[in-house]
């Protein structure tokens, strides 16, 4: 059965309803005395990340959150990029910080990550932070994921009880994203069945979905006869191709049958800002709580 209609999961809409909740969590940390404020560590000339660290910032800024960005070029050093690091950790004033992947290629993600405060971790990326969401006692979700979830949630559709597959096994998304699910509690709760792209019977796996999440950035990877009809959709991909950016589902064969579905853009890439701002503003009041 087609399903002409369906839910669109504007994040967009959600994005903009988070940040008017945190301006005013921001105003009363303010009020204390304590002004949220972001480190962000941009090394390289990638072009897409440059686009990313300028809507964090205009984000930041529409909610008063303070940012300082450190820009590098490719050439830039480990040592550079190790002091900015270490500078922030010691800075009682820095709340939070990112480090924008990727890095120039000679320099190792994990290496630098592991010298983030895990108390400053924005992103929920080093491997302390990691390492508590797997146990099931996190302290800062990944962004991505924890927009994900919060779109989901925002919406009404359930998560507890549902059969839910996940494309994708990276550490930013995938990985996260599926202990997440699998955490106790309204927001958790799922059945997770995790692919990639070269899982074999990826179609029968995907018709088993009730809420399918695809981040495996292959554009078109998922189309409409690889699910069936009632499912929830979540495309975290974003694919640059000639005609513009597309995500990893084929929108306009799965929209046919989904009960739900993100469009790209303006889907999970919109979320995953403002869930970095939810951290950043979060590590604020747990500082201000401590003080």
């Amino acid at each position: 059965m087609m399903n002409p209609s369906y839910l669109l999961l504007d994040g967009k809409a959600v994005a903009a309803a988070i940040r008017k909740e945190l301006a005013q969590r921001v105003a009363r940390l303010k009020a204390l005395g304590v002004t949220p404020k972001l480190g962000v560590l941009l090394a390289g000339s990638f072009v897409p990340s440059q686009i990313y660290v300028r809507n964090k910032e205009r984000a930041c800024a529409a909610v008063g959150i303070e940012v300082e960005t450190a820009r590098f070029p490719d050439s830039v050093s480990i040592g550079e990029i190790t002091d900015t690091v270490r500078r922030w950790n010691e800075d009682a004033n820095v709340h939070g910080m990112i480090v924008q992947l990727p890095l120039p290629g000679r320099i190792e993600r994990d290496a630098i990550l592991e010298l983030v405060d895990p108390r400053k971790d924005a992103d929920g990326l080093t491997p302390a932070n990691l390492g508590r969401l797997v146990s099931g006692h996190p302290r800062v979700l990944p962004a991505t994921p924890a927009g994900i979830i919060e779109l989901l949630v925002r919406f009404q559709i359930p998560i507890a009880g549902q059969r839910v597959v996940v494309i994708g096994r990276s550490e930013l998304v995938g990985k996260p994203l599926a202990n997440i699910l699998l955490m106790r509690g309204a927001k958790g709760d799922a059945t997770v069945t995790v692919c990639h792209t070269k899982t074999k019977d990826l179609p029968d796996i995907c018709r088993q979905a009730q809420i399918l999440i695809v981040a495996a950035g292959r554009a078109g990877l998922v189309t409409g006869e690889m699910v069936t009809p009632g499912v929830v959709v979540v495309d975290a991909g974003i694919n640059r191709t000639e005609q513009g950016i597309v995500g990893d589902v084929d929108f306009d064969s799965v929209a046919q049958k989904a009960r739900a579905i993100t469009p790209v853009p303006g889907g999970v890439g919109p979320m995953t800002v403002a869930m970095l701002l939810v951290n950043t503003v979060m590590l604020a009041e747990s500082r201000a709580a401590v003080q």
